[in-house]
């Protein structure tokens, strides 16, 4: 069983996200660069490489614009995102789950209290879009979900104070980070390593071979102005020939697998880890 890295007093992810890092940063650690000044982080998503190494100047961005703007809002308009959060866990109900979810935001309070709630009381914390880019994740089977909490929004939110936060594609990572003093970590959707397992569905962006390449193609870019750059994702042929083409390390890790529609698939599976030092 892997170690516990949080302690109630420091900062950690306030959101649960599917694929999080939360209990895989006791296998990263002896893989983070120890000098560096800027971090960046390209696929924030629950943000838990950025809440363990609280770094003191930190860019995060993601494509997915209610991500971002729940973001935003932890950090900067607490206070009425906290009123509204109360209103919700008042009203939670099944009936008030699926108002909610077909009723987008109309500002950025509401669009940052209604992703919150939805990620507290959904299935497993998934997030998952159709094609018209609305979220469509049924209602989880929580008996009390902790959906306000207060001391956990307001360490988050100290934390991003030193940070930028904004909704841009990966690749506008090769417009900020230029050399050695600032560290990449990158989060991409995972290559499939069967059929079965492609998801798609975090945006309707699809993220296949032809993006995974460009990704590829970004931190080579990024090393060789001396950036330090890790990845991670699947442990799969196509990954490891990608970046070994690119003379990157590559080290294979263990994860438990929690969602899958099939109780017997869940289990340890393989990922990787890959660095450009």
């Amino acid at each position: 069983m892997l170690r516990e890295v949080y302690k109630p007093s420091l900062p950690r992810p306030f959101l649960k996200w599917a694929g999080g890092k939360g209990r895989l940063i006791g296998q990263y650690i002896k893989h983070f660069p120890t000098n560096y000044r800027n971090y960046h982080e390209p696929f924030l998503g629950g943000g838990a490489v950025f809440f363990y190494l609280r770094p003191r100047l930190s860019i995060l961005t993601d494509i997915n614009p209610d991500l971002i703007t729940t973001y935003c809002c932890v950090r900067d308009r607490l206070q009425e995102l906290i009123s509204l959060l109360k209103e919700h866990e008042h009203y939670h109900s099944k009936d008030y789950y699926y108002n909610l979810r077909a009723k987008p935001g109309k500002n950025d309070v509401e669009i940052a209290a209604r992703f919150i709630y939805l990620n507290r009381t959904c299935f497993n914390g998934l997030y998952r879009v159709n094609s018209k880019g609305e979220f469509n994740v049924p209602l989880g089977r929580y008996n009390n979900p902790k959906i306000c909490q207060i001391d956990l929004l307001f360490s988050a939110s100290e934390l991003l104070k030193n940070a930028e936060v904004k909704v841009a594609d990966f690749e506008q990572i090769l417009d900020r980070a230029r050399g050695s003093d600032d560290f990449v970590y990158l989060d991409p959707p995972y290559h499939p390593i069967s059929d079965t397992s492609y998801f798609t569905a975090y945006s309707r962006h699809p993220f296949g071979e032809i993006e995974q390449t460009r990704l590829r193609d970004s931190c080579a870019e990024l090393a060789s102005r001396g950036v330090k750059v890790m990845i991670s994702n699947s442990d799969c042929q196509f990954i490891r020939q990608i970046y070994s083409e690119v003379n990157f390390n590559i080290y294979p890790i263990k994860a438990n697998r929690a969602i899958n529609s099939n109780v017997k698939k869940r289990g340890t599976v393989d990922e990787l880890i890959i660095t450009s030092y």
